[in-house]
């Protein structure tokens, strides 16, 4: 299963935040994606979800300042 998260527009922490929220609500296995345009998201969600040991699926630029990341939950 896939959850999108959107989070375009919102400044950090709060798309690392929103995330740690999202993940909670699916299963093991299941994929979130997140969409944000934070450039510290780019970094603090990947190593959250190292830390947590989820594993980062596909990151991607979208354009100059919009990205997406996909976190398989542990």
């Amino acid at each position: 299963m896939e959850k999108v998260l959107e989070v375009m527009g919102q400044v950090c922490p709060f798309p690392l935040i929103e995330a740690k929220k999202a993940i909670e609500e699916i299963q093991p296995g299941d994929d979130l994606v997140i969409h944000f345009d934070c450039t510290q998201a780019t970094e603090s969600i990947p190593r959250w979800a190292a830390e947590a040991g989820h594993t980062v699926t596909n990151f991607e630029q979208l354009d100059e300042a919009a990205w997406t990341i996909t976190v398989r939950k542990k």
